[in-house]
């Protein structure tokens, strides 16, 4: 089978097209022919890590896994004899966190991990593109206290994560303010927040206004930064370590002290957020939000321009 591969760390240049031995699925897995993926940051993150924690887990002086892709949507070519939720020619979309593989002709994936039938009421494209987002979302707002209806900002809310963030949050009560581009207003309307702000024009830092909580969706800002504009019992989210990776040591020191806090949960995708996902999809509560579309065979020119940060919501790549 086709597969995108990469034997060492480095730009888009590393990756590289090959035929390599077509997946056979275990007992316990399926095995998917894969229609639609993705490039998204964590493919870019584990290809070429800025941090050493990305290493320990990725490999060290070299990738361990070579095939990059950790969402993806397809239909099952064939099952392990031991698999009872799914059959052949079943239309599924999930995730294969951490252990990648979807920028391949097909994959196998255990029963038990992170898939679950397609919702009928969308395309395999946009199938393929609601769950990294979804997922990385997921983990804050799960940590979010929603019964008061908090006061929330979104920073990047136009990204993958952000227009994740801001859907996700608006499903569980809040109200949200985006942080985005001028030109992004409009589909930010559109996914329900009730308010937005220009970064180009005005720093949200400094408006005077006042949150229960900041999700920082692209790691461009900082819990010191935001200090001023978090309640005094605010949480400050980010996607990203940090500077010195700042977060993670924050998360822990300032959960010990009454007042303003930095909470930065280890995502972990399960099936159970996948099965979520599917119902407020089919429910109409939740959308992909696509911004290009490319062959399988123009992935470094997607790759790259995912780098670039210009892109809004998810970049899809058809196989």
């Amino acid at each position: 089978m086709k597969a995108v591969i990469y034997t060492k760390y480095g730009s888009p240049d590393v990756l590289q097209f090959k035929e390599v031995e077509k997946a056979i699925p275990k007992d316990n897995e399926v095995l998917i022919k894969v229609i639609a993926s993705t490039v998204n940051r964590t493919d870019c993150g584990f290809r070429n890590p800025e941090y050493l924690a990305v290493r320990l887990v990725g490999g060290l002086f070299r990738p361990k896994k070579q095939v990059l892709g950790s969402e993806l949507a397809g239909v099952v070519e064939a099952v392990g004899q031991h698999i009872k939720t799914f059959k052949p020619g079943d239309a599924v979309f999930g995730l294969n966190t951490f252990n990648f593989g979807a920028h391949a002709e097909y994959i196998s994936i255990a029963e038990e991990k992170s898939i679950t039938t397609k919702p009928a009421n969308i395309s395999f494209n946009e199938a393929a593109a609601v769950c990294d987002g979804g997922f990385l979302a997921l983990a804050n707002i799960k940590k979010i206290d929603f019964t008061h209806k908090p006061n929330i900002l979104i920073n990047g809310a136009s990204g993958s994560i952000g227009s994740a963030s801001v859907q996700l949050a608006k499903h569980f009560g809040a109200k949200v303010t985006a942080v985005c581009h001028t030109k992004d207003f409009k589909l930010l309307k559109s996914l329900g927040a009730d308010k937005v702000i220009d970064y180009i024009k005005e720093d949200f830092t400094k408006n005077g206004e006042q949150y229960d909580v900041v999700i920082d969706a692209v790691g461009k800002s900082s819990f010191f930064r935001c200090l001023r504009i978090l309640k005094p019992h605010g949480i400050y989210f980010s996607t990203e370590l940090g500077y010195l990776s700042q977060n993670i040591f924050l998360a822990l020191l300032t959960p010990l002290f009454r007042g303003k806090k930095v909470l930065f949960p280890l995502p972990k995708d399960s099936k159970e957020d996948i099965l979520f996902l599917k119902k407020i999809i089919e429910d109409g509560e939740y959308r992909a939000v696509i911004d290009r579309t490319y062959p399988f065979e123009e992935i470094i020119e997607a790759t790259r321009y995912v780098e670039t940060g210009q892109k809004v919501g998810n970049v899809v790549i058809t196989i």
